[in-house]
């Protein structure tokens, strides 16, 4: 019985530690080598692989980050499940990084950044956090999280979710119906949707402009969210002040790519949130533990909503 790891090779030879130190009754291997096709039983990876049919054993799939768009979930086999990855490291690292795209925006770090390749000595005015709403598309494990730890920092939050959600601290919107409502007093949006059919590229031109004048972004979804022409008009305009993305469509963007220069964008190469391995091997043994017992595993994939 093998598990397969099948993401970056350094953490790869951590994972591989790790498993023999807690789980040594499974036989711990990195892509491409396998060993025996018959043995595999779960495969840990970020990327898809073609043909699972080769292995015949194949139990679980574990997807190493916490999306899954990246998956076609038509060819893997209807009684394979997918796991998401929800562990506390991801959690955490989200949380640090939504927190660092925030303040920067609020406390005008890019403009600073920019009068200083002018030798520009200027002052802006600084306000409270609590005169700052930020306004999270996604309150799922990773937006609920961000926004508990923006309250925690003074600022005002809302969030929006296509079902109804209920958090302390945050005034929750929910369906089409109320997103209008929702962006008019959003000053800093931050994207943490999962991609489907229904939220690809949501970030254009007719939600901007439903945003207040001068708001900013935080698109730290995926890159296919953004319509990024819509996005640069959009800071051209001044309908937006300025952009911090972790993600964009594709990675990297092509280096004549005007994101690159744009001097109201911050530009971060999908670095937002990391799978930590000491608590990423937690939560998959205990999944393994699980399924071996016949109990509900954590973070089973809903195919039909695709995450």
């Amino acid at each position: 019985m093998s598990f397969i790891y099948n993401a970056d090779p350094e953490r790869g030879r951590e994972w591989q530690r790790l498993f023999e130190q807690r789980a040594p009754d499974i036989a711990f291997r990195v892509w491409p080598d396998i060993g025996s096709e018959e043995n595999v039983r779960y495969l840990g990876t970020w990327a898809p692989i073609e043909d699972l049919e080769r292995f015949p054993n194949l139990e679980v799939i574990f997807s190493l980050g916490a999306g899954v768009d990246q998956f076609d979930l038509d060819s893997i086999p209807s009684h394979v499940p997918l796991v998401r990855m929800q562990e506390p490291g991801i959690v955490a690292t989200m949380q640090e990084y939504v927190a660092m795209a925030v303040l920067t925006l609020h406390r005008n770090l890019i403009d600073y950044i920019d009068q200083q390749r002018t030798s520009t000595w200027q002052a802006w005015r600084v306000r409270p956090a609590s005169q700052c709403r930020v306004g999270i598309l996604g309150l799922g494990q990773l937006g609920g999280a961000v926004a508990q730890h923006l309250t925690g920092l003074g600022f005002a939050c809302q969030g929006w979710s296509r079902t109804r959600r209920q958090q302390e601290g945050v005034a929750c919107f929910a369906g089409d119906d109320e997103l209008p409502s929702f962006l008019s007093t959003s000053q800093v949006l931050v994207c943490l949707l999962p991609l489907t059919d229904e939220t690809r590229g949501i970030l254009n031109a007719e939600l901007f402009g439903q945003l207040p004048h001068g708001a900013s972004l935080v698109n730290v979804g995926r890159g296919p969210h953004l319509v990024t022409a819509d996005l640069l008009a959009a800071l051209d305009s001044g309908q937006l002040s300025a952009a911090v993305l972790d993600v964009f469509d594709p990675e990297p963007p092509p280096s004549d790519h005007p994101v690159w220069s744009h001097p109201r964008i911050l530009l971060t190469p999908h670095v937002a949130s990391m799978t930590q391995p000491e608590s990423a091997i937690e939560r998959v043994l205990d999944n393994i533990a699980r399924h071996r017992e016949g109990r509900e595993m954590v973070g089973i994939v809903d195919r039909r909503r695709g995450y």
